[in-house]
């Protein structure tokens, strides 16, 4: 039976004439860190102080030992980041170029001292780039000439801070006779029956033995002969359940064992969990343009998504737990699709078992970003190279629903002026679409796959069209209003946001010592989009007056700002189901402390943003619409069954009285929009006037004005302790009323964000993790919007 023995410690990291004890997995930084040689360069302004260790050469070493009675010992390092070169005693075992693959090297009866030599990334990209020439970015860092995650290299929410290290777990796989070199799992479901097809390759040291595999899945057991390199085996299971995302149905997952055997010996057992389901993507052409709806089981989804970014710029640092930790808060919130977005990394088997359990669908880019990328050599090897086995690595898991080819790659060269600068120089294109739908065809055809996102389906319409395929909203955010999300319906928004500063807490822990300001230099550090803090500014002064000088005031109003934005958006194309059919919001996560446009900071703190898309993402969601004909209140139902609810729209002052009332009652069918009329009589005028619809314990609230012309009252509230918490009672109206839980002790988290107050209403806020729980403590992390004259 193969033997396989971890090689995580011994080793050391050269450092000039210094050797300092090294982390595997991990990286030169963390090393770096750990030793004391750097300092945190998340803190402060050290980025900038640390941005030499990307472009230095770094060498990692241990000693190597220990005989084996098996017929073969291989070396397997399942991530190298990302140019080295291996040498066992001084004889070079390999070089390898890409972050994105794992590497296997016999060393059978070889011993020593083992020394994996990393050259700078730097050095190897621009090398590249020499012998390819040129190609246009997003960003000037030279991410697009070799196989790294780019935002190794800095981003518009990210740190450049150029790793290098064994990432990725290493080890000494001992065996004989075969072992199994790969299972390629084609899970389906065929009239009701589930099928599990596994295609084996395997490796010998005896070409002559012969070779069986023996499969098990739900009891149900098959066996087949290993005829040269390879075999096939086929189960069915004909009670199978299938698998669902969250929100349809349940999870069942099931063991897959694959036993390699040469008579009655086991030779190797390849292990899996597998979900029986079916997907599509349905991409007919009707009356609105080009569809991009998702078809689980069967079912029509509006995809509920976010964006998915590395979760720490130095990727070995994520844990199982940490993983599944950010997956259920995406859960929590209502989401059902996650996007790794492509210039990040394929995860690691610990983020898409928890999706696989949570019923979180899964689109995969494939790495690459926002640039041109050459398609000669030695990319273009490395490329397939890893889409191959990325592609078998990932198949086994349910979640997985949608392989993407690029991020924004297509857009760019008919938008971003790349095509006349390339001159007919390669830059993408025969990747997205030629190699790699080529590779998922061969490996994977029980999934879709999209040559990009945005992407309209072909040449024949501009990629980033509404209404075709996938859409990037972004001119929203760098130039326009975010009430201009309502003019008009993509057919799938792929991406959009808006920016807040993170958490409180956050800052104070990422800036110590540091006088806070939108301005201060730490800041300013820490807020890494193009013009940033003027389009926060800008979008914010169209609906608050900015409160100059007043730090805390202007972090509340900007995470505000952001909560309405994104419902603003979210709202509209909701409504617009089954036109539109996803919205993925750009972005769940952060990589480190930053002003960016995630629903999560850098330290895992929920933003206002998170807690207002548990509401947007939920199965049931009323909201008021504004159109040329009047006020229309959508009741959205994504349940199975009908949503029948007596509806109550009020017209209110602000001051606290009713001008108008009524009910309605209205049907919404199982995973569809009902759309009611609010008589004129009731639709707000001038800025004393707003319109409330309650229906089933939901809320939406509709004022006519921005809330800078608004006549609102100070608000007045009474604070309570209660069990776990506190309860809130309005005395006026208060509007969007937020407790920041982490300004009552760092740790402190509350359940709920934004929420609107009638007069006499009341509302009970949870807050754990609050040691010394004090009414007025409380009362000054509350913030609401307040009159501005």
């Amino acid at each position: 039976m193969l033997e396989a023995t971890p090689l995580g410690d011994g080793w050391i990291l050269r450092h000039d004439s210094d050797r300092l004890p090294a982390g595997v997995p991990g990286c030169v930084h963390t090393d770096l860190m750990a030793a004391g040689v750097i300092p945190d360069p998340f803190l402060g302004r050290n980025e900038t102080e640390v941005a030499w260790v990307g472009r230095r050469d770094w060498t990692y070493e241990r000693e190597l030992g220990g005989s084996s009675a098996q017929e073969q010992t291989d070396l397997v390092f399942d991530g190298l980041d990302t140019v080295a070169e291996i040498s066992l005693d001084g004889r070079l075992l390999g070089a390898v170029r890409n972050m994105h693959r794992s590497y296997r090297f016999d060393v059978t009866g070889l011993s020593g001292r083992l020394s994996v030599r990393f050259v700078s990334a730097y050095a190897e990209a621009e090398a590249v780039r020499g012998r390819v020439g040129e190609r246009p970015g997003a960003y000037a860092e030279p991410y697009q000439y070799l196989r790294k995650m780019a935002c190794s290299f800095g981003w518009d929410w990210g740190p450049t801070l150029v790793t290098a290290g064994i990432w990725r777990p290493v080890r000494l796989e001992h065996w004989s006779t075969a072992r199994i070199a790969r299972v390629r799992p084609l899970v389906t479901v065929e009239e009701g029956v589930g099928v599990v097809e596994l295609a084996v390759d395997v490796e010998r040291t005896r070409v002559e033995a012969p070779l069986a595999v023996e499969a098990t899945v739900a009891g149900v057991r098959a066996r087949a002969e290993i005829e040269g390199a390879g075999g096939v085996v086929r189960l069915r299971v004909p009670d199978a359940r299938l698998w669902w995302p969250c929100g349809y149905g349940e999870q069942p997952l099931y063991d897959v064992q694959l036993t390699l055997l040469h008579g009655e010996d086991a030779l190797d057992v390849w292990r899996r969990r597998v979900g029986f389901r079916t997907v599509e993507l349905d991409r007919r052409p009707d009356a609105h343009g080009t569809g991009f709806t998702l078809v689980v089981n069967g079912e029509r989804l509006f995809a509920r998504g976010v964006n998915w970014i590395p979760d720490d710029v130095f990727p070995s640092r994520i844990t199982r737990e940490r993983y599944r930790e950010r997956l259920e808060q995406a859960a929590g919130a209502g989401v059902d699709l996650v996007r790794i977005w492509g210039g990040g990394i394929y995860e690691s088997e610990d983020f898409y078992d928890a999706c696989d359990e949570l019923g979180l669908l899964v689109w995969q880019d494939f790495p690459f970003a926002c640039a041109a990328y050459p398609e000669e050599r030695p990319l273009r090897g490395e490329v397939e190279a890893e889409a191959r086995e990325n592609v078998v690595r990932l198949m086994p898991h349910p979640s997985l629903v949608l392989w993407n080819g690029n991020n924004e790659n297509l857009w760019g060269f008919r938008d971003w002026e790349w095509e006349p600068r390339l001159a007919g120089d390669s830059w993408g294109e025969g990747y997205y679409l030629g190699l790699l739908p080529r590779v998922v065809a061969e490996l994977d055809p029980t999934r879709p796959y999209t040559a990009g996102s945005p992407w309209s389906g072909s040449w024949d319409h501009h990629p980033n069209d509404p209404a075709h395929g996938t859409h990037h909203s972004w001119e929203v955010w760098n130039r326009e209003d975010y009430a201009d999300y309502r003019l008009s319906v993509p057919r799938f928004v792929a991406e959009f946001g808006w920016q807040a500063p993170p958490a409180y807490s956050t800052l104070r822990r990422a800036l110590p010592g540091e006088e806070l300001a939108p301005d201060s230099p730490g800041m300013l550090h820490h807020q890494k989009a193009d013009d940033g803090n003027g389009k926060l500014r800008r979008g914010l002064e169209r609906h608050f007056a900015v409160p100059d000088g007043d730090f805390d005031r202007w972090h509340y109003l900007m995470q505000l700002n952001q909560a309405r934005a994104i419902a603003a958006g979210i709202e509209h194309w909701r409504a617009h189901w089954p036109v539109c059919a996803g919205t993925i919001v750009w972005q769940l996560n952060d990589c480190w402390p930053v002003t960016s446009w995630a629903a999560i900071d850098g330290d895992g703190r929920e933003k206002p943003l998170y807690h207002e898309l548990r509401r947007l993402y939920a199965d049931r969601l009323p909201a008021i619409l504004a159109g040329d004909g009047g006020l229309e209140l959508a009741a959205v139902n994504q349940t199975a069954g009908d949503w029948t609810g007596a509806l109550t729209l009020r017209r209110m002052s602000v001051a606290g009285g009713t001008l108008g009332r009524t009910g309605v009652k209205f049907t919404a069918g199982p995973r569809a929009v009902a759309r009611v009329e609010v008589p004129r009589e009731l639709t707000p005028v001038g800025p004393e006037e707003f319109l409330v619809a309650d229906v089933d314990g939901l809320r939406a609230v509709h004022f006519p004005l921005p809330d800078r012309e608004v006549s609102y009252p100070r608000p007045e509230f009474d604070v309570a302790l209660a069990p776990g918490g506190i309860t809130v009672t309005a005395r006026t109206l208060v509007r969007d009323l937020l407790l920041q839980a982490d300004r009552l002790e760092p740790g402190a988290r509350a359940d709920r964000g934004l929420v609107t107050l009638l007069p006499g209403e009341e509302v009970t806020i949870g807050v754990r993790g609050w040691k010394t729980p004090d009414a007025e403590t409380a009362r000054s992390a509350l913030y609401c919007v307040e009159p501005t004259r």
